[in-house]
């Protein structure tokens, strides 16, 4: 693809990855660079099945979905990236390092998830990351993590 967007909506993002609700941790992407980094923006409300049980008088964002919304939004910059758009390909978490937790997240805030590659490119099959999740401004998550495409994923 000579032409990769800067941003992606919900209905491209449902595009590039396969991930539906309740597993879909990204509502817009911006600030795509291809290959290199991308924002994803996830507005955290308290509808989400997770603040049943996490927790049902102080409702917090676990920080497992944080990680994995930061790897949603690696995801479509890769699936842009690469030209994998509606071509079902998967990527799957081979490794998470570095995590650290520095702020909750709650209904109400908007999650900001920056993320740069650290190794990957065209040709590529595993990718490394860092991501960095904030809200207000204020660093919630931070974490480096690859992942390995499967072009076969689900065809």
């Amino acid at each position: 693809m000579t032409d990769v967007p800067t941003t992606a909506d919900i209905e491209l993002i449902k595009r590039c990855i396969p991930h539906r609700y309740p597993f879909l941790f990204v509502d817009r992407v911006e600030e795509i660079v291809a290959n290199e980094s991308a924002v994803g923006i996830k507005m955290v409300t308290v509808n989400e099945p997770h603040f049943q049980g996490h927790f049902p008088s102080a409702p917090i964002m676990p920080g497992v979905t944080i990680v994995e919304a930061m790897a949603q939004t690696s995801a479509v910059m890769v699936a842009l990236s690469l030209d994998l758009v509606g071509k079902n390909a998967l990527v799957y978490f081979m490794g998470i390092d570095g995590v650290k937790f520095r702020r909750k997240v709650v209904p109400g805030d908007v999650l900001r998830m920056e993320i740069t590659t650290l190794r990957g490119g065209p040709g590529s099959k595993v990718w490394k990351f860092s991501g960095k999740a904030t809200v207000d401004g204020q660093v919630a998550c931070q974490a480096e993590f690859s992942a390995m495409i499967d072009l076969a994923g689900g065809a």
